[in-house]
């Protein structure tokens, strides 16, 4: 945990956020893998985490926004648990570490509620992505699970998204100390990836270094020679010759602030002249997208600059042609890019993507467009100083979305569909790394992670 004053300030500032009623927060339960006493590895809440700190199961926040009095509902461990567990801290110790002073058993909280309700209190909480917190919810507002009337609050969502958009230093520094975890993790990949080994070997071993230096991934590792398939978890090839590995893997600290870095190494590590060419293509709208990266500027446009430097790229290699900004307008250009540049990072590797990604990335006066390719760019606003995010240009040959468009005859103004065949084996290549928007401009964060051909090949060469 941070310090009890950062838990604090944070429930301080949202309650200034907010006009009245009372927030509830309900922190995570353990889940059953496959019976009752074999959980999956527990995870808590992120919004729990950021406003509370305490990262075990079975706990409630409470935040009443008009008497600012503040409660953790929990059950203190009894004599069965210790046997098992060892000596636990009471509810209230735990409190304390995260300055709360008021405490009750986790069975309080539904007379709490009720009678907040007899008194016509909005009571306010966020949307819920698990369905024990969805019947929880249910059970605690009187109401059917399936079809609850009582929708999560907006105004909660807004003001938590106005919170957690913006990254303190402890929330910097946690984030660097995930991206050098996945520096190990990345470094590891490239070295192991050699003709013979199977793609399962390697996601194992990267895995381990996420568990043995922190929490463990920020989300399932996405590692496979058909990276052509953006989230590909499939680890079943064996690696061949003249193929490119796509590795999108990132860690959590154990305070689960998430990293989430992409490579993409030719089996061998030695670049053909054809992957050479598309890969440089990437680096480069890579390198353009985070140069143009600094406060004011919006994502949006950094992606749409992204689009024109991969199309400019690959219409000099004869795969593209026509003009370059109308191509990137129209959206021809996401045939090989058909997803957003990046998206926000933090407690979550995709952050606060469970609130609703129109609340984190978009505005009243910015909306989400329904263009193929550009649909698909979670964050969009201008950057503001603390925001953290990733940048991620890629470039596929996707054969069932390049036969679709053929067949339909789209975009044949700047589409060269006859010169893309021999590229076909290249899959994918995706290069994304982590960005912090300052107030003079941005940082990458983190050891810098080899990611020029040069620097990949006397990598992949070393014993």
């Amino acid at each position: 945990m941070f310090s009890k004053e950062v838990y604090s300030r944070r429930r301080s500032e949202l309650r200034g956020r907010m006009e009245g009623g009372i927030g509830l927060f309900p922190g995570n339960t353990e889940a059953p893998m496959n019976y009752p006493a074999n959980p999956y590895r527990f995870r808590q809440d992120s919004d729990f985490l950021y406003f509370f700190g305490l990262d075990l199961p079975g706990f409630a926040g409470l935040i009443d926004f008009d008497s600012g009095k503040e409660i953790l509902f929990g059950n203190d461990f009894d004599m069965d648990d210790i046997v098992w567990m060892g000596p636990q801290p009471t509810v209230r110790e735990l409190a304390l570490r995260s300055g709360i002073t008021e405490t009750a058993p986790l069975a309080e909280l539904e007379t709490f509620i009720a009678g907040a309700l007899s008194k016509n209190r909005k009571i306010h909480f966020l949307p819920p992505y698990r369905g024990d917190t969805k019947i929880m919810l249910a059970s605690l507002l009187k109401e059917n699970p399936c079809s609850m009337k009582t929708a999560p609050s907006a105004d909660l969502v807004k003001a938590v998204v106005s919170l957690r958009s913006l990254k303190g230093e402890a929330e910097i520094s946690e984030i660097e100390k995930a991206v050098d975890i996945a520096r190990e993790m990345h470094v590891t990949a490239m070295k192991m990836c050699r003709p013979g080994v199977k793609e399962q070997e390697i996601a194992g071993a990267i895995e381990g270094i996420a568990l043995s230096m922190g929490a463990g991934v920020s989300f399932p590792v996405i590692l496979s020679m058909d990276g052509q398939t953006l989230h590909n978890h499939s680890h079943d090839n064996i690696l061949e010759k003249g193929r490119m590995m796509v590795t999108d893997a990132g860690a959590e600290t154990n305070l689960h602030y998430a990293s989430d870095i992409t490579r993409t190494t030719p089996v061998g590590g030695k670049f053909s002249t054809l992957q050479k060419e598309i890969y440089e293509t990437v680096l480069k709208a890579n390198i353009e997208a985070i140069n143009a990266t600094r406060p004011g500027v919006s994502n949006r446009d950094v992606h749409l600059l992204a689009c024109r430097v991969l199309a400019g790229g690959l219409k000099d290699l004869g795969l593209m042609k026509g003009d370059v900004d109308e191509a990137v307008a129209l959206g021809a250009h996401a045939l090989f890019m058909p997803h957003g540049i990046g998206h926000m990072l933090g407690l979550d590797v995709h952050d606060m993507e469970a609130l609703g990604e129109n609340f984190v990335g978009y505005s009243d006066d910015l909306r989400r467009s329904e263009q193929f390719g550009l649909a698909f760019l979670r964050f969009a606003l201008p950057y503001v100083p603390g925001h953290v995010f990733t940048i991620e240009p890629g470039c596929y040959f996707i054969p069932e979305l390049i036969e679709s468009w053929k067949a339909e005859g789209k975009f044949t103004d700047f589409i060269s569909y006859g010169q893309l065949e021999k590229y076909m084996s290249i899959g994918g290549i995706r290069i994304e790394d982590n960005i912090l928007i300052t107030a003079g401009g941005h940082k990458v964060l983190g050891r810098p992670i080899p990611k020029t051909v040069r620097e990949i090949e006397e990598l992949c060469s070393r014993d």
